[in-house]
Formats: C-alpha cells, structure tokens, sequence
C-alpha cells in the first residue's frame, strides 16, 4: 500500500535524503507498508532503503541514521489507516450506555491492536485475524493489552455478543506461546463472569505466565442510561467482598509459587467493600496502571514521601480541589495530614456525584464539567480550583460533557489548576506551587 507523505520534518534523514510533502511511500526495505507499525518496524535500521514516488517518477534512496530513530515522515493519520472500530456487542459496553448529545469521538469503539501496543489500550482480538497475529510474533511487538473477561468459549460469546469471541481465545495461547508478554483485563459482572467462572479464567491465565504479565479485574460500570440493553446488576459491598476473597486465596496461593500476584482487583473493589486499599507493595511493578489499578495506593505513598521531607513554613494560597465519590476518603485525608504540617492551610474539597452519568459510576475520570458547576458553583473557598488531569480528555482542553476548561472556568469565577496523579505535584497545587 501506497501512502502520502503531508509533512516532512525539517533536518530529518527524509528531509536530508530528498523526501517533500506530496510523495508517496511504496516500500521500506523492501516490504510494503499497511501501517505505522509497518512503517516503524521496517525502518528501525541504521540504513533503510526506501522507495517512493515523487512528481510520478520511482525513486529510490539509502537513508543512514541512528537505530530506532525516526525517518522525520508524517502522514495524514497516524496510524496511515483508518482506525479499528469494535465488532463486539458487549453486554457491558461503557459506550453503549452513555448520555446522547455528547461528542461524536466519545460513541466510537475502538479494537484496534496498533493502539494496544502504541498506547496501551485494551483490545479483544475478535478484530484480528491469523495474519495480523502472525506478524505480531513476527515482530515481537510487547506487550499487548488483552481483554479476557472469560476463558470460557461459550460465555465469551454470549458476553461479547460475537459468535467469534470464543475461538480467538486460541490468539492469546499463541501469543503466550510466542513469548509476547500480555497484560490483561477482565471487567467482571455479577452472574456472569464471577464465582465459578472467575475462577476458570484466573486458573487459564495462572497457566499462560509468565507471558500473561499481570491481569486485572474490574467491577462493570453501570450508568442511568442502560434502557434496551441487558440486564446487569452493581456489586453490593458484600459481593466486592467475596470478589476479593476469592481473588485473594488464588493470588496468595500463586504469590507463593511464582514470587507474583499475577491478578490484581480493581481500588474499586476495596472501597466498596469498605477494606483498607493494600499499600503500594501489593501492586508489583505496577504493570495494570493504566487501568487505574493501584493508582491510589501509589499516589498515597508518593504524598507520604513527599510530605515527609516538606519544610515550614510554607507560604499558601486557598484552594478547592474536585474528586469523585470513589477517592473522596483519600483526597480529604491527604489534605486533613497537609493541613496538620501546614497551619492556616486553607483548602475545600467538593465531593462530586457523578449526576451527568448516573448507575454506580463514581470514579474521578469520568466528573463533568455540568456536574462540577452545579454541586461546586456558589461553594468554592478560593479562586483557585484544583482538578485531577483525568477528567479532562487527552488534549487537556475539554471535559467529557464537551465543556471547555475556559468555560467552566468562566462559569465558576475561577481558575483551574490541573494536577498529576503524583503526590509530589498534589502538594504543590495545594500549597500554590510555594512548597519548600
């Protein structure tokens, strides 16, 4: 597959080899491209030939640069082809039960396994393919994020709503057989895949490590909007509980075995259970952080570290911080012990109730801007209102009900500060960047 070229970065080996804006990309060392991973996997050499065609000539060039550096060739998307959308029909799907009138870009499912191994999302690899699994092992690429939910062919189905979830099963042994070290997921629902089941697909996945790195389990996420789709049922604090048991006498088990936990049970699971969160020891390498697993404990340990070397007096600044219901509990008891070495120290915390999506959504990431201006408006202490960077999409520029942070700002007479899931950055936003 041919690709355009739309921009050349200036003093790059493309640019040094005669590459403009305009050009087509044929072959890199001699292989097509299909992709981005193609695309970087073939030209990872010191010396990449390449071939092109410019103002409708062939052309071909030796290009000599650094190992893994970058030709300096952008393209008109960053994958160099349409992304993946999902296939699945999910009797959980986030996407499915979330409000109307919301931005387009948030109803678009994605399955794609370039965006596992470029940014680590999750994919379920019913998109994929014996050629597409056949070049991962070819060009190692790891890890590869996975959502398992349940080794049980049958059950995948049924839950995946795709008569091929089962059977793609067998890409997750091939991959572990190759050596490609997978991470994965299993969003667990009451009925479905817990008891039993739970315990089939943690013995499944036990007997693929150490290629199935780290595993973590989820509780579903319902919001108000589930009208027309199947019914499911939030974990009452006792069935997190039993969750956690249960994970707990496997994990204890395989910790002793194999120096690893292996599954790791979703913060959400603790607090609903009303236990204690385990300390940041529990979590190992913090393998499923990008789940949200373990974030806490870390920020606590980060925040303790930090506090611990923190110098008064210190000069500070009123504030108001956002948190969701899920972490309120740890935001207010880091700044109860920031106030206790800071006297004078004055800063409110807005506990927000997620009121836009409803059900039992209660994490932070997914806080509103509507629901912000309407529990918080007319409340705040300051003029100075700290939020967690998770609620805010990537670019950092909108919340996920399409309000600006301009906006929200004008709308509560005040300025935001977005703050890090690091404790060394909460205490700064707290104390208005002056500790010591």
């Amino acid at each position: 597959m041919a690709v355009t070229v739309t921009r050349v970065i200036p003093g790059s080996p493309a640019e040094e080899a005669g590459f403009q804006a305009g050009d087509r990309l044929l072959k890199v060392n001699g292989n097509e491209i299909g992709d981005v991973l193609d695309y970087q996997f073939y030209s990872s050499e010191t010396e990449v030939e390449l071939e092109f065609e410019s103002g409708g000539e062939l052309q071909g060039v030796i290009v000599e640069k650094d190992e893994y550096e970058d030709l300096g060739l952008e393209f008109e998307t960053y994958l160099m082809d349409k992304q993946h959308s999902c296939t699945n029909n999910c009797i959980f799907c986030f996407v499915d039960q979330m409000p109307p009138g919301m931005r387009e870009t948030l109803y678009f499912k994605d399955d794609d396994e370039r965006l596992s191994f470029l940014f680590g999302n999750y994919v379920t690899l019913t998109n994929l393919h014996q050629r597409e699994i056949d070049r991962i092992k070819r060009m190692h690429i790891s890890p590869v994020n996975v959502s398992v939910h349940t080794t049980n062919p049958d059950l995948r189905r049924e839950m995946m709503g795709n008569r091929f979830a089962g059977e793609k099963l067998d890409y997750l042994r091939q991959l572990a057989q190759a050596g490609i070290r997978l991470n994965c997921q299993i969003v667990l629902c009451p009925g479905y895949n817990d008891g039993a089941e739970l315990e089939r697909t943690m013995a499944d996945l036990g007997a693929l490590w150490p290629s199935v790195s780290s595993v973590s389990v989820v509780p579903v996420g319902l919001t108000k909007y589930r009208q027309g789709l199947c019914q499911l049922t939030p974990f009452t604090p006792a069935g997190a509980g039993a969750v956690l048991d249960q994970i707990h006498r496997f994990t204890d088990a395989f910790l002793k075995e194999h120096g690893t936990r292996l599954i790791y049970p979703g913060d959400e699971f603790f607090i609903l259970a009303g236990r204690p969160l385990p300390d940041s020891g529990y979590y190992g390498d913090f393998e499923q952080l990008q789940n949200g697993v373990g974030m806490t404990a870390l920020l606590l340990e980060e925040f303790e570290s930090e506090l611990a070397r923190l110098e008064a007096p210190v000069q500070t600044s009123p504030c108001d911080l956002i948190t969701g219901v899920c972490a309120a509990d740890y935001i207010r008891g880091m700044v109860d012990a920031l106030a206790r070495r800071v006297p004078g120290l004055q800063a409110r915390v807005h506990v927000i109730e997620n009121e836009y999506f409803g059900g039992n959504v209660t994490v932070a990431g997914l806080v509103t801007a509507t629901d912000i201006e309407r529990q918080a408006g007319g409340k705040l202490l300051s003029d100075r209102v700290l939020v967690p960077t998770c609620m805010l999409r990537h670019e950092q520029d909108k919340f996920l009900d399409d309000v600006s942070r301009e906006a929200l700002e004008a709308r509560l007479g005040a300025k935001l500060t977005l703050v890090e899931n690091d404790g060394y950055g909460f205490i700064q936003a707290v104390l208005g960047g002056n500790a010591q």
